[in-house]
């Protein structure tokens, strides 16, 4: 069994083969743990059942990908399981393989992706240009994090390790700061 946790957003996102949870929580670095339990013990399965742990790795919110790697990293090393990183791209592209991923970064501008573009950040003057260059454009509703399966099963079955670190497309507002100050 694979389980797939999702902390680049507001709240905690995991599948767990057919099953499907979303949690609002106020504080994410006390509520995972929690309710990672709380899932597995829904969907009647024990740690001992897992073969792999998938995480989101980004685009999003910097704190809440760091402890959702932090997080998973650890009950894999634990559960002597490998964990696979999957980002929001991946998810998105593999059910609209010929699309323009475009995210609302909420800071004025896109996190994209498509076949022909590699992550990035756009204006929206230069996604309304782009996104011309696919037949469709989707992230403009969250991906189904369901769609990470497929996504890690591949990954899993390929045999390539890919390093599970977070996808930061822009500066850390800490790093900003930093050079301004400099």
């Amino acid at each position: 069994m694979i389980l797939v946790i999702n902390t680049s957003g507001a709240g905690l996102e995991f599948v767990l083969d057919n099953h499907y949870k979303a949690v609002t929580v106020e504080k994410q670095s006390t509520a995972l743990p929690t309710e990672t339990e709380r899932f597995l013990t829904e969907c009647n399965a024990k740690w001992s059942d897992l073969t792999a742990i998938g995480v989101v790795v980004g685009p999003g919110s910097f704190t809440g990908i760091r402890m959702g790697i932090a997080y998973a990293k650890g009950l894999a090393l634990g559960l002597k399981i490998p964990v696979i990183p999957v980002n929001a791209f991946e998810i998105y592209l593999a059910k609209t393989p010929d699309a323009f991923v475009a995210i609302d970064s909420g800071r004025g501008d896109f996190f994209v992706a498509s076949k022909l573009h590699s992550p990035c950040t756009m204006s929206i003057e230069q996604v309304e240009t782009e996104q011309m260059k696919c037949p469709r454009t989707v992230g403009h509703k969250p991906f189904d994090l369901t769609d990470a399966i497929n996504v890690i099963k591949q990954k899993l079955s390929s045999g390539v390790n890919e390093a599970v670190v977070p996808m930061y497309l822009r500066p850390s507002y800490a790093e900003v700061a930093k050079k301004k100050n400099a």
